[in-house]
C-alpha cells in the first residue's frame, strides 16, 4: 500500500493506493484541483514496476471538491489503460464531484459505479 499526500496541504487530499486480485484501486480523499493533479496522475498510474496498471478502480468516496484538473487527469488516466487494453473505473462519487462528472460527459467515457465493490465485479 503507497500513501501520496500533499505537502503543503495534507489535511486536503491523499491517495492511497493497494492491489485488489490484480486491479490498482486508489482511495482518495479531500479536494482535487490544480495543486494536486500530478500526485493524483502519479497515484492512478507509476507502477509497481516498469509497466503502469491497466485496470484502475478509483474510489472518490471521499473526495469533497474537484475541478477540471481532475477531470484532465481522469481523462490522459483513461486514455493511457486503454491503449494497453485495460479499464478505468470511478466508484463512490457523491454530491457535487457526481455532478461534475456528469456534467462533462466524463461518466459517458469512465464507468461510474456506488461503490468499489460494484466496480470491481463490473
Amino acid at each position: 500500500m503507497t500513501d501520496i499526500e500533499h505537502a503543503d496541504r495534507p489535511d486536503q487530499f491523499s491517495a492511497v493506493h493497494r492491489m485488489v486480485g490484480g486491479v490498482r484501486v486508489v482511495t482518495v480523499e479531500g479536494e482535487i484541483d490544480h495543486t494536486v493533479r500530478e500526485l493524483l496522475s502519479s497515484a492512478l498510474l507509476s507502477g509497481y514496476g516498469a509497466k503502469p496498471p491497466s485496470r484502475i478502480v478509483v474510489d472518490l468516496s471521499g473526495v469533497t471538491f474537484m475541478d477540471s484538473s481532475g477531470i484532465n487527469v481522469f481523462v490522459a488516466a483513461y486514455q493511457q489503460v486503454d491503449g494497453a487494453q485495460g479499464w478505468l473505473r470511478i466508484a463512490g462519487a457523491q454530491g457535487p464531484v457526481l455532478r461534475v462528472l456528469s456534467l462533462v460527459g466524463v461518466d459517458a467515457l469512465i464507468p461510474c459505479h456506488p461503490t468499489v465493490e460494484q466496480a470491481l465485479n463490473a
